[in-house]
Order: C-alpha cells, then structure tokens, then sequence
C-alpha cells in the first residue's frame, strides 16, 4: 500500500500532537488511535510502535515518523481484517491460528492458547487489533533473536542460562 497524502499526514499530525510541540508521544498517540471497540489502544502496543519508528531514541515520533507509522497501522488494520474471518471486530483461536499459520509459524494448539491467553487483555478468548499488532511484533522480534543462535536452522539452540538471559533482556518488546 502507497503512503498517504502528505496533507493528509500532516492535518492528522497536528490533530494528534494536542500540546503542539512538533512531536507526538505515547499517550497523544494512544489517544488518536482506535481499537474499533471503544477501548483505549494498549499502552505496551503504543510503546512497542513509538520505539520502532522513533529514529533518535527521543521517545516521540516527528511528522515523517508519524508517516511510517500511520501505513504501518494502517497494513495492519487490512492484515487484521483479512483474518477476522467473522467480521467481529477480533481474532478468534481459529482466526489467529490462522493468521499465525500465514506469517509462516507453525505452533501445536496448546502453543496458541498460550498466545491467547497472552494477548487477550479483555478475558474473552479473543485478541483485537492492538493485542494483534503486539502479538505479531513480539513473535517476530523472538523469533528474529532465536534465529541469531539456530545457526543450522533446525528450529533448535544450546544456550547456557546466562545467554538466554541476556537473549531476553537484550530484546526490546
């Protein structure tokens, strides 16, 4: 999808940078971006997003930024609707079983009751956007850290306790 209308990009900028101060922060941020089901965005979600589009570590994003970001939600927001089969606003076990299986990872069902009692922050068995979003950044960034040590690439690694903690405390999500 092609980046949208500068103009555009930039009415919203400044409709989501509330204290006029040339960049959005995280809460400014949680607070222009919606779930579809009138709760606020995941503050972690928003964190994780802030973190990977803010090029100087400032922990705010500048209008180019806010650019990147807005397509990012924005090939999520088609990502998610491609795979809320039912159109109910939320992915169901089989639904992220489903999407999971397209991003190219293969889990048993015991592994995805896990993930949906990770990212289901509303106790309803089902994971919405911004859980979706986070789920599939933070499977990404482990898998893209396991990768580093599975050298062979058999899907297994040998690491002493003192690496995996380091693998986990090195990773940003």
């Amino acid at each position: 999808m092609a980046m949208p209308d500068r103009n555009y990009i930039e009415s919203v900028f400044q409709k989501v940078d509330k204290d006029r101060s040339g960049a959005i922060d995280a809460r400014e941020l949680q607070s222009a971006l919606s779930n579809g089901n009138w709760t606020p965005f995941n503050p972690e979600t928003v964190r994780l997003m802030i973190g990977m589009f803010d090029k100087k570590g400032t922990g705010t994003i500048t209008l180019e930024e806010f650019g990147s970001l807005w397509k990012y939600v924005t090939d999520w927001q088609q990502c998610f609707r491609s795979f809320d089969q039912d159109s109910s606003g939320s992915i169901s076990k089989p639904e992220l079983k489903t999407a999971v299986t397209a991003f190219g990872y293969r889990f048993s069902d015991q592994f995805y009751d896990v993930l949906l009692k990770r990212f289901d922050r509303s106790n309803k068995g089902v994971i919405f956007f911004d859980d979706f979003i986070q789920c599939s950044v933070v499977l990404h960034t482990l898998t893209a850290a396991f990768s580093q040590l599975d050298t062979d690439r058999d899907g297994f690694i040998t690491v002493s306790y003192e690496q995996f903690l380091q693998m986990v405390f090195s990773i940003r999500v």
